[in-house]
C-alpha cells in the first residue's frame, strides 16, 4: 500500500522497515518529522522526497560477499545483489546508523543520516563503500559464485 501523503509504495516499505512493536503511527510521525527538518536545514528546491530517494540511492550497495565453502576453506565469494534485495539493505543501512547516532529524538537523527546520505557521507554511506571495498578485494574468487 502507498503512504498517505506522498502516495508513493516505497514509502510505506520504509517505514515498516522503521516500525517497532507494530507502531506504524509512530513511525510515521518520526519519518515525515524527520523529511521536514530536511527541508528546513537543506534549503533546497528540489522535493523533499526526491532528497530521501536520492540519498538511498547514494547507499544502495551493487555487491555483496557471500561466504562459499569449497574443499576445506571459506571463501569470500562476491555476487551481485538482487534490485528488491538493494533497495531493503539499503534502507536497513540507512535506519540502522540513524539510531546509532547521537541526537535527541530518532526524527532528528534520520534527518541528520539521510542529509549525510544525501551528501555522500555517513555511517550508511560507509558500510556501502566497505562492502564494494570487500567485494573487490575478493574478485578472485569470483569464479565460485553460485
Amino acid at each position: 500500500m502507498p503512504d498517505p501523503v506522498f502516495s508513493d509504495v516505497k514509502v510505506s516499505k520504509f517505514v515498516n522497515h522503521l516500525m517497532y512493536d507494530g507502531k506504524k503511527n509512530t513511525a510515521y510521525t518520526i519519518f515525515y518529522s524527520a523529511l521536514d527538518m530536511v527541508k528546513a536545514k537543506m534549503n533546497s528546491e528540489e522535493p523533499v522526497l526526491d532528497i530521501w530517494k536520492k540519498a538511498l540511492e547514494n547507499i544502495t550497495p551493487q555487491v555483496e560477499v557471500k561466504s562459499r565453502r569449497v574443499g576445506g576453506a571459506t571463501f569470500q565469494v562476491p555476487t551481485e545483489i538482487r534490485p528488491d534485495r538493494k533497495e531493503s539493505i539499503s534502507m536497513k543501512n540507512l535506519i540502522l546508523y540513524a539510531r546509532k547516532r547521537g541526537g535527541k529524538t530518532m526524527a532528528d537523527k534520520l534527518a541528520a543520516e539521510i542529509m549525510d546520505a544525501y551528501n555522500n557521507q555517513g555511517g550508511a554511506f560507509k558500510r556501502k563503500e566497505d562492502m564494494h571495498k570487500m567485494a573487490e578485494a575478493n574478485r578472485a574468487f569470483a569464479h565460485f559464485r553460485f
